[in-house]
């Protein structure tokens, strides 16, 4: 049975330990949201981007829809909320996932929309840590993401608790997604860096000097 796919994609985060907004941090020719928009739009239909009240963003395609959390620092479940109240109208399912993800392959993502069936969640899994942001959604969560969040109850596992969810061993996907790449999101600079390098990229100047007073000022907080 063929479902009409979304894709929210959270960036209104802190990145308190990268330093820098993720969603503007420079990716070759384009920045990282600006990355994920391109990679994910071929294999859905509708994209929602939720970013944080204040927060500037690149510029996107025209049919990319901005939305903002309604409050800061309440984690994956409001950006949801916010992306599910957008979407719930004209898909039937959205695929989650951050801004700093720049190796997604889109293969994986078109394999969680093939599993969900009739399923409510499909969330991939090593056994012992969860992917909320690399997981698909039946739009019908939305009234229990709004219940959970009333609650203060903030972690996403508490969601796939109360729904029907299938949890996929990362084994079940590597054969789309080797490195699991699409797993892996960038926190701080060393794993940013590292990513340009892997994808042939310089890291320019001005961020480097950015990171390097970032870290100065964290020396001298700790000495």
């Amino acid at each position: 049975m063929s479902i009409t796919r979304g894709a929210i994609i959270l960036c209104g985060g802190k990145s308190s330990r990268m330093g820098l907004a993720k969603a503007t941090l420079p990716f070759g020719p384009e920045v990282l949201l600006q990355r994920v928009v391109r990679l994910v739009r071929p294999v859905v239909d509708s994209i929602v981007v939720v970013a944080a009240p204040d927060q500037e963003l690149p510029p996107l395609p025209d049919e990319v829809r901005l939305v903002r959390d309604r409050a800061e620092g309440r984690g994956p479940l409001e950006g949801l909320a916010a992306g599910f109240t957008a979407l719930r109208d004209s898909v039937d399912a959205a695929y989650a996932t951050g801004c700093d993800v720049p190796f997604m392959v889109p293969a994986l993502v078109k394999r969680l929309f093939e599993l969900l069936q009739d399923h409510e969640i499909v969330v991939p899994t090593d056994g012992r840590f969860h992917h909320p942001l690399s997981a698909v959604y039946r739009t019908q969560v939305l009234e229990r993401i709004e219940s959970l969040l009333a609650e203060g109850r903030m972690r996403p596992f508490y969601l796939f608790e109360q729904s029907d969810t299938l949890e996929v061993s990362v084994d079940r996907v590597r054969d789309v997604d080797p490195e699991l790449a699409t797993l892996e999101n960038l926190n701080r600079p060393s794993d940013y860096l590292e990513a340009l390098k892997r994808a042939g990229f310089q890291a320019p100047p001005d961020v480097l000097d950015t990171f390097s007073r970032n870290e100065r000022k964290e020396g001298d907080t700790t000495q």
